[in-house]
């Protein structure tokens, strides 16, 4: 660590980079929770209650039949049925929909033109929904590795807080597209994901060019304050719904996405060297740690991408494999859960918001508290950074598959769901010590060009997570389907962990600089420089000698690194 006085720039970089990631997953998952109040009873639902009413079910009672719409609350409590429909209704608590206390800037309008306000909800059947929820991914892919190569250019600062910023502004707009035309919010949902795309390989970069290598498992913990985003987002979206109404929630992701801009924008460099503020012994200790010098930057700038060797790195898509299985898992629990909650377990929208957050809180607590195990690992010599990058890829994807397994056959039981739910995402976390900084080790300087590359694979599941729920449980919310959502995740998380433990490589690559690309050329001058120098040393040991006196030895070294990934490169010795 660098010896400097008072609160190092790194730290203030760790802090803006965790909101930043709170505020990126805030883009992400507002619709999540917003949807469960924005449709009337989905398709599912109204084809239950239909089917009650032909065959002879009590007329006129649809508002207080709405307990029948959930899977399990109707098999647990179906004997008690005609109690639950009484005015009293005292079973129901936390199980039946706030109406909202503030009417919207949107509604005062659309009634100010005389138009349909949906005073019932959208009617949006589950494939409906699962478009929209998916939508932000369509074009997501699209911008990973341009997002790596827009940073390299023009700088972390500018890329990320740019696309973060810009995907908070159209939130503004999506409860007026809601209202026009649910393609028009598709369209917006699209564009924030194509936008938002740049975000993770830009920050890569910057990582790249900030942190020590032993530091790096600590501050990729920065990236999961998209999960306490989430953990915190879902119970306040939860209540800001119910004591005002979901379009509210969208306004408050444009206010606070703008407030964190300004301070990025006045808190954040793209490197030490950029920064103003920074005491002289913290750039020093960063810059010694990672070998950057004036001649390494000149020759940064003059080095042409290994396009084809990073394409064809084994290590490269062992994390690519990893990343998939585990953004499977957690954008299918992280996207689905109000909806898994509400519709099989019956929870209102402020519980759904409380138990689709907690599981991501943990997985943050989970993620710092297991880097800090890796750090102290790596700087302490007790394992290898390939063997400590395995470790944490063993947890956030095959001891998170068993959790899912778990999950999906929990049935009716809420304790279990939640609990099993809770511990899958939270050993997620362990992503940050395993593949995510996996990247950064392979590669420091090409770090957002592989995330980039990584990204725009591994995002596939997200819209394609939503979509496949969408048809498995279109008009068949049943356990039984869900389970089969699961399991597909299960065997995902188990699959790509079981590849990654076998063939991961989190080593220094030789394509990373123009020092290692440039070996062979390296290497004949320094077998000259051995050559002059031994013959200068037997002519200084022959005068000791004649003189009586004993040879000194010494060695030069290349000690920019120096653990067992990164090995000092010794030149010669004396």
């Amino acid at each position: 660590m660098g010896n400097e006085p008072g609160v190092s720039a790194r730290t203030v970089l760790w802090y803006l980079v965790f909101v930043g990631f709170a505020v990126n997953y805030m883009v992400r998952i507002n619709a999540n929770i917003t949807i469960v109040a924005m449709v009337r009873s989905g398709g599912a639902k109204n084809a239950q209650l239909d089917q009650e009413t032909e065959l002879g079910s009590t007329v006129g009672l649809s508002e207080q039949q709405q307990p029948r719409m959930y899977a399990c609350y109707v098999e647990r409590n179906e004997s008690d049925l005609s109690a639950e429909n009484a005015p009293s209704g005292g079973g129901s608590a936390g199980r039946t929909q706030n109406e909202p206390k503030l009417v919207s800037l949107e509604k005062l309008l659309l009634r100010a033109l005389q138009l349909d306000t949906q005073e019932e909800g959208f009617e949006w059947d589950e494939y409906d929904q699962g478009l929209v929820l998916g939508s932000f991914f369509w074009l997501h892919w699209l911008t990973q590795v341009p997002g790596g190569v827009l940073a390299r250019k023009y700088g972390t600062k500018m890329v990320f807080g740019l696309a973060n910023a810009i995907g908070c502004w159209l939130c503004f707009l999506m409860p007026l597209a809601s209202y026009l035309d649910y393609r028009i919010l598709i369209f917006l949902r699209v564009l924030q994901g194509f936008i938002c795309g740049v975000s993770w390989p830009a920050m890569h970069h910057m990582a790249g060019q900030w942190i020590p290598p032993n530091e790096r498992s600590n501050f990729v913990t920065a990236y999961l304050g998209s999960s306490v985003g989430v953990a915190l987002f879902f119970p306040l979206f939860g209540y800001i719904i119910s004591w005002t109404s979901w379009e509210y929630v969208f306004h408050f992701c444009g206010i606070f996405g703008t407030v964190w801009y300004v301070a990025w924008l006045y808190f954040v460099y793209d490197s030490p060297a950029d920064h103003p503020r920074i005491h002289p012994k913290e750039r020093e200790y960063i810059e010694s740690s990672l070998g950057i010098t004036e001649k390494s930057k000149e020759q940064e700038r003059q080095e042409r991408t290994p396009w084809m060797k990073m394409i064809l790195s084994k290590a490269m898509w062992m994390t690519v494999i990893a990343q998939w299985a585990g953004i499977w898992g957690l954008f299918t629990v992280m996207t689905q859960a109000p909806s898994y909650f509400n519709y099989i377990h019956g929870w209102d929208v402020k519980m759904t918001g409380i138990l689709s957050g907690i599981p991501h809180l943990c997985r943050m607590i989970f993620a710092y508290i297991f880097s800090m195990i890796g750090d102290y690992l790596l700087q302490r010599n007790l394992m290898s950074r390939t063997n400590v990058r395995k470790m944490g890829g063993t947890f956030c994807c095959i001891v998170n598959g068993f959790f899912v397994l778990a999950l999906a056959y929990s049935g009716c039981n809420s304790l279990s769901a939640i609990l099993f739910l809770t511990l899958a995402t939270m050993v997620h976390g362990s992503v940050s010590t395993g593949p995510l900084a996996n990247i950064i080790d392979m590669s420091p300087k090409y770090a957002g060009i592989l995330l980039g590359i990584s990204g725009m694979i591994t995002v596939v599941p997200g819209f394609v997570s939503p979509i496949l729920v969408g048809i498995l449980t279109l008009g068949n919310q049943t356990v039984k389907q869900w389970e089969y959502v699961f399991l597909i995740s299960a065997w995902m998380l188990i699959v790509g962990g079981i590849l990654y433990i076998l063939f991961a490589d989190s080593s220094l690559q030789p394509w990373n600089s123009a020092d290692h690309q440039g070996d062979a050329i390296d290497g004949r001058e320094l077998v000259s420089l051995k050559l002059d120098v031994e013959q200068a040393i037997l002519a200084k040991e022959k005068e000791a000698t004649e003189a009586g006196q004993e040879a000194v030895t010494a060695e030069v070294t290349d000690d920019r690194y120096g653990d067992d990934d990164y090995p000092n490169s010794t030149v010669l010795a004396r």
